[in-house]
């Protein structure tokens, strides 16, 4: 039987063992002053990130789908009664009902399938990702380009890549460094609930690559000479990759498109 301090290769675990980066990344998930009524962690592991996180929440529930690892964390937030340990895959929980903030190492095996809880999650307020540094980089446009998931879910969801985490800061050692990834709700849409549907129908079209290009592909379902008006009000040479139109341009695109 494996011991309780094996790491499994499975669950994608690696533990952040830098006490100062879980200060960090706490400091990011709870800004100073400021309280969370409700905070759910994804993957608490051996209670890093948890113990940052507890003094700054109301009421933190800790998950951790490793059962091996559950005893050792409840004892060690016995004396925590903010802190709540859940033992169970996180994909399986609801979201709650009230507003809620996640925040977590996140196996990084599962990352796409989290993020997509959290985006589908409608009283979700923010959430503060350590995610592979590539994929972080990625869906923050820090390489200078957008993807579908990022620019489909822009006029609700604001992406940020806000920190970097050397991979000498996690035991076992991952082969790439980490980022920390800060999506947040926000307050007032970029659209109008009715706009949404034509939104996500133009992006998936653009993103899609039938024609050949973002240009071609949008001349599908509108006129030249309104694709032509969309590119010149939004500033895009029709050459254009998809990958390179930032979500301002694309909230452009679809103003001219749509209207």
């Amino acid at each position: 039987m494996a011991r309780p301090t094996q790491t499994s290769r499975a669950l994608s675990q690696n533990f952040l063992a830098d006490r100062a980066t879980a200060e960090y990344v706490a400091r990011l998930a709870v800004p100073r002053g400021r309280q969370v009524p409700l905070l759910l962690e994804v993957g608490a592991g051996k209670g890093a990130l948890t113990a940052r996180l507890a003094p700054h929440c109301r009421e933190l529930h800790a998950h951790e789908i490793d059962p091996r690892l559950v005893p050792k964390l409840r004892t060690r937030f016995s004396v925590t009664p903010q802190v709540h340990v859940v033992v169970g895959d996180f994909m399986d929980t609801r979201p709650p009902r009230t507003p809620f903030s996640v925040a977590g190492n996140v196996p990084f095996s599962r990352t796409a399938d989290i993020v997509d809880w959290c985006l589908r999650a409608p009283a979700l307020t923010d959430a503060t990702l350590l995610t592979q540094l590539e994929y972080a980089r990625k869906r923050t446009g820090d390489y200078g380009s957008w993807t579908l998931l990022t620019v489909r879910s822009w006029p609700r969801h604001e992406w940020r890549l806000v920190g970097r985490v050397a991979r000498t800061r996690f035991r076992p050692m991952p082969s790439v460094d980490a980022g920390i990834v800060r999506i947040e709700r926000r307050p007032t849409p970029l659209l109008e609930p009715a706009a949404y549907e034509s939104w996500r129908h133009l992006v998936e079209l653009g993103f899609s690559g039938v024609g050949g290009s973002l240009h071609a592909s949008l001349r599908r379902a509108r006129p030249r000479r309104r694709v032509d008006a969309a590119f010149r009000a939004a500033g895009l040479d029709p050459r254009v990759l998809v990958g390179e139109v930032s979500p301002g341009q694309w909230l452009r695109l679809h103003e001219v498109l749509a209207g």
